[in-house]
């Protein structure tokens, strides 16, 4: 369905019981963010949040998309795969062949459709501009300061519009905006972004870009500026589809070239200059759950803001899953099934990517598998489809197992697995965002395989070994004390994996280490061991999973040891196998790693006191304790940013 305005659907939020009002005053300055994130983490999401009282002109809306009920009502459906099986039988139509009139007669209908999909400009002003601020100052919205050491406030959900100087074709995409004055921000757009590529363009023909940001109005509109669409199709097409109703534009008033959602709650307009210095942006809290590391990138330069008479500023926060964000990314994994197994890869049944995997670090793949090596073409073809090349560790199953049970995924995936023939690396582009490459956005992945093998991919060599049922944590660690803990929990569920805390003291430990537990009789049928830090609890699979994820590159921090099993009985010839992961933290000293790595995001102790201070009087219900509590032993020291060059 279309929502008239963002008014309409926080309506619908509340008469469905999914938004809560707060009328007690709270500062947009790290307690809202702080509110937001113990909401967020509640079972399902919690609730939507709306900030009455902020100091501002406007309320405030957050965690609106923040569970799987609201980003369902966000996009007019009952279930995400609704999308999915609407977009597999549109495919499936203009797929079919066309023998005669009466079939191509048939599509009519359908293309009617289409056309009304299709965004139009109108003539006039939208609700957008019913206000229009006489000096343009967006410090005079409430944006949000998200983490004590984000660089300043940002505007964390902009819809953010540009145009291909040569094409005029439109781009919608969402990069924050750090605030840095009345009438200037950062224009935090990564290299492997459309719009960088756009500015890219107006630089060739040294020309200022007009820019235009909204915030608000229908709620699809944010979903389509993150949706991972191919270049030359319009977001406001994708827009209209979901919505069942095309998306009405105006031209802005001081940029005129570019047209922006009639219904939108603010929008903000400027341009940036390719003759400008860049400055300099960041930190912010980001969605790995790491701060991301400041960096140069565009001023955006601000020449007009405008209004609904009775705007609500939206705004999200980031940070240690799951967030508000995990929601955006389900969808995006629900709806662009249908088009990868329509155009690309056939054989794909189902797709998951698990909310510790923060998107591209874990995804999980079903095929219907036929041959030999049909894993490694999907793993090739996935790695090449847009902003799946962002991927890190990618996971194949087969029709065998259902890919949403991750204990019976895992102990499926193992029973199929030799470390040492089933695991596949290779380097790429990497999410700019990914602390652990060596380069900034180039570093290595993996593909591990875990379909059940043909004859032809089997190594009749390998032996898997039996793993002890129960293994004997104290005896490794009186053997290595560097190790502080060990995870035997998967061993004894029959998946063959250990998870191991360890505290490195110097260059190589961790291979040589995993040479050494090798060595035990007690390790012949494991296949894998993942190293964490030692500040990490080993036994908290899902905070390990998302620690781990972060801080791997697989190509690099991969070591296999290959033995005779300790079995008289074995076979003369095979050998056991056993794949060790490097997930700690790499710094100067004991990795020759040249990257500032950067601390995990928390709350400080004087907004979580502040909070706690005001809850009673906020009216959402039972307290709810800060979820960075939890956290605050494993950081790096009291500094957001580490730099491993001093370590």
């Amino acid at each position: 369905m279309a929502y008239k305005n963002q008014q309409e659907f926080i309506d619908a939020l509340e008469k469905a019981g999914e938004l809560l009002r707060i009328k007690t005053y709270v500062d947009p300055k790290l307690e809202m963010a702080e509110i937001t994130d113990r909401m967020s983490k509640q079972p399902g999401g919690g609730k939507a949040l709306l900030f009455e009282s902020t100091g501002y002109d406007f309320p405030v809306l957050m965690n609106a998309y923040g569970s799987e009920k609201r980003m369902c009502m966000a996009l007019g459906v009952n279930h995400l795969d609704d999308v999915a099986k609407e977009i597999e039988s549109l495919f499936k139509l203009l797929a079919s062949p066309k023998e005669n009139i009466i079939d191509k007669l048939k599509m009519l209908p359908k293309l009617n459709q289409f056309a009304g999909w299709m965004p139009k400009v109108k003539s006039g002003k939208g609700k957008c501009q019913e206000v229009v601020m006489a000096e343009p100052d967006i410090t005079r919205l409430p944006v949000i300061t998200c983490w004590p050491k984000d660089g300043g406030p940002f505007v964390t959900l902009p819809v953010i519009h540009t145009k291909d100087p040569n094409t005029g074709l439109r781009n919608v995409g969402m990069y924050r905006m750090q605030v840095f004055g009345p009438r200037l921000t950062g224009m935090h757009w990564h290299k492997h972004k459309v719009s960088a590529r756009h500015f890219n363009e107006y630089k060739k023909l040294n020309k200022r870009m007009p820019i235009a940001v909204a915030l608000g109005g229908d709620p699809v509109y944010a979903y389509s500026a993150t949706a991972p669409l191919p270049e030359n199709v319009d977001e406001y097409m994708l827009a209209g589809f979901l919505r069942k109703k095309k998306v009405e534009l105006v031209k802005c008033i001081s940029q005129p070239d570019v047209e922006v959602p009639a219904d939108a709650d603010f929008i903000i307009e400027g341009y940036v200059d390719p003759n400008d210095e860049m400055i300099w942006e960041g930190p912010f809290g980001d969605h790995t759950g790491y701060y991301s590391l400041p960096d140069w990138y565009p001023r955006f330069h601000i020449t007009a803001i405008t209004h609904k008479i009775d705007a609500v500023y939206p705004a999200t926060i980031v940070g240690i899953p799951p967030q508000e964000d995990a929601w955006l990314g389900k969808a995006t994994e629900r709806i662009f099934l249908a088009p990868i197994k329509m155009t690309m890869v056939p054989e794909i049944i189902d797709m998951d990517m698990p909310v510790e995997g923060v998107f591209h670090n874990l995804v999980i793949t079903k095929i219907k598998k036929e041959y030999a090596g049909q894993a490694q073409k999907v793993m090739n073809a996935m790695w090449g489809a847009g902003q799946m090349m962002f991927n890190k560790i990618l996971v194949m199953a087969d029709e065998g197992v259902q890919i949403q049970n991750y204990r019976e995924l895992t102990e499926y995936v193992f029973s199929n697995l030799n470390p040492a023939t089933d695991i596949y690396f290779s380097t790429g582009p990497m999410d700019v965002l990914d602390h652990s490459c060596s380069k900034l956005g180039f570093g290595g992945k993996m593909c591990i395989d875990g379909t059940k093998k043909f004859g032809e991919e089997i190594d009749d060599n390998f032996t898997p070994g039996i793993p002890v049922s129960v293994l004997n944590e104290a005896l490794i660690k009186s053997k290595f004390p560097e190790i502080k803990a060990v995870n035997t929990s998967l061993v004894e569920m029959n998946i063959p994996c250990l998870i191991v805390s360890i505290e490195k003291n110097r260059k190589g430990h961790v291979i040589a280490l995993h040479e050494q537990v090798c060595q035990l009789k007690e390790i012949d049928g494991i296949k894998m061991i993942l190293y964490v830090e030692h500040t990490v609890d080993a036994n908290d699979l899902p905070t390990t999973l998302w620690r781990f994820c972060n801080n791997l590159d697989p190509k690099r921090d991969y070591h296999i040891c290959k033995r005779a099993s300790h079995d008289s009985a074995a076979k003369t010839g095979t050998y056991l196998a056993c794949i060790g992961f490097d997930g700690t933290r790499k710094t100067k000293q004991f990795d020759d790693f040249n990257r500032d790595w950067p601390n995990i995001i928390v709350a400080d102790d004087t907004t979580i006191n502040a909070v706690d201070a005001k809850w009673e009087q906020l009216g959402i219900g039972e307290f709810i304790p800060s979820p960075s509590l939890k956290f605050k032993d494993q950081m790096y020291g009291e500094e957001a940013v580490v730099s491993s060059l001093s370590v």
